[in-house]
């Protein structure tokens, strides 16, 4: 979701941008005018995620799903292994993409507790070598999220596609933060990804140029043409977060819009049920049940008839998720809130 003055902004930006007589995507990249979008996008990433000087804020096409091997391609040098925390589809499929680049193993796995909860820190196994311990800091899917980051002796590298800029993150611990923008940022088509620049002179550097780190942090970005439009957009959303009062805004809305649907289910004496433990559920992404399955095909159906589509859960686990990211008003969870508690009424 992406906010409504955003969106506005574009559309009346779109066929001629600020007086050029061309669309910002028509125009070069090296251009000033997109450069100037490109230098405050970077600009407001570090001013809003605080990030401290010593680290690069690049962007790479390709997503997260890319950064999944590019991570492993960089880093795993000199027989380095990585770990991997496997809270769900997403780590999941980090840890086996990353196999094929190099030594990786899980230090902890809830496939058996039904992917329910994150671990503790003390329920990590960091073998020795080890480079860096992986998170999936928000799984989408199963509706898990960390709310303390993990305390290990390693680096931490998180993928922070779904839940980026909505809460601050102790960079001291971390070698690497990268996400995909189309959660709460941007439509895809772009990797954020800030990077310790220490690092980068000990990255692989016999890979092609556009899998390289350092390639992309020497060359602001541009090595090739940049994915202009999300770029451009990103860059609009974060000066509504800007506005918006920050992260510290952020982090304190997502609280109370995933607390009111949390509230509705805890509160409806089993008729909606939450599948993941109540310290490690998601912000983002609030996924629940019917506890009688037959009824969810009827609330998906009347919840998109009442103007709420996409309620549906993934194909993988079924049931019913809401995505509630920074640009979602309050209006519209107060709104779902009331439709649970109708359908709840109504189905007794």
């Amino acid at each position: 979701m992406l906010p409504l003055a955003v969106l506005e902004e574009v559309q009346a930006e779109f066929v001629d941008y600020r007086g050029h007589g061309m669309s910002i995507v028509e125009m070069s990249h090296r251009s000033a005018s997109y450069g100037s979008v490109h230098r405050g996008a970077v600009d407001l990433v570090r001013e809003l995620f605080h990030v401290p000087e010593g680290f690069d804020v690049v962007f790479i096409q390709g997503g997260a799903t890319m950064q999944f091997g590019m991570l492993a391609m960089n880093l795993l040098t000199d027989g380095l292994k990585g770990a991997y925390v496997d809270t769900g589809a997403w780590a999941s499929k980090a840890l086996d993409d990353g196999s094929h680049h190099g030594d990786v193993y899980a230090a902890w796995s809830g496939r058996d507790l039904g992917y329910a909860r994150v671990p503790d820190s003390g329920e990590l196994t960091i073998r020795e070598n080890t480079r860096y311990l992986h998170i999936t800091s928000n799984e989408t899917i199963g509706g898990v999220q960390f709310t303390n980051w993990p305390d290990v002796p390693v680096p931490l590298v998180a993928d922070m596609s779904s839940d980026l800029m909505s809460r601050p993150i102790p960079w001291d611990r971390f070698d690497v933060v990268y996400g995909g923008v189309q959660k709460n940022l941007a439509p895809a088509g772009v990797a954020l990804v800030v990077i310790r620049r220490s690092i980068l002179e000990h990255t692989r550097h016999d890979l092609a140029a556009y899998f390289r780190y350092d390639v992309h942090a020497t060359s602001d970005s541009m090595h090739n043409t940049p994915p202009v439009f999300p770029i451009y957009v990103m860059e609009k959303v974060l000066r509504w977060i800007r506005d918006q009062g920050g992260l510290p805004a952020m982090k304190e809305a997502a609280e109370i819009r995933s607390g009111l649907i949390y509230q509705i289910i805890d509160e409806s004496g089993g008729f909606y049920v939450s599948p993941v433990e109540s310290a490690s559920r998601s912000k983002m992404n609030v996924v629940f049940r019917i506890a009688d399955h037959a009824l969810e095909p009827h609330f998906v159906a009347e919840a998109a008839a009442n103007g709420m589509p996409g309620l549906k859960g993934h194909r993988s686990v079924g049931g019913c998720r809401a995505s509630v990211y920074n640009a979602m008003p309050q209006a519209g969870v107060e709104a779902l809130c009331e439709f649970m508690a109708d359908f709840q009424h109504n189905a007794g």
